[in-house]
């Protein structure tokens, strides 16, 4: 894990919140009926609920992806994310012993 990537996924405070959000399905609406066996959340789910631009969202994502804090999943158009716990653990972990 690369704790400096990871720190500067952290360092924005709308990425926080989507991080946040992802821990609990229902801070979005509900997927829909082909989706529903799917984990995790359309990009434009968050995206509405940040009320951003759909790049800025992209844009946030991809640096969560590539810190690992999350991980995505592509199905037709939609791409759908989710928090990648055992990350979010390590990191918590590794900051916690060098601090």
């Amino acid at each position: 894990m690369d704790i400096d990537k990871t720190l500067s996924a952290l360092n924005n405070p709308v990425r926080r919140q989507i991080l946040a959000w992802l821990k609990d399905r229902s801070n979005f609406p509900p997927a829909l009926p082909e989706h529903a066996d799917l984990s995790g959340v359309c990009v434009g789910y968050i995206q509405e609920r940040a009320n951003l631009s759909q790049s800025t969202i992209s844009t946030y994502m991809r640096l969560l992806k590539d810190a690992g804090l999350v991980t995505s999943e592509r199905h037709g158009q939609w791409t759908f994310y989710r928090r990648n716990e055992d990350a979010i653990k390590a990191a918590l972990k590794i900051l916690a012993e060098e601090l």
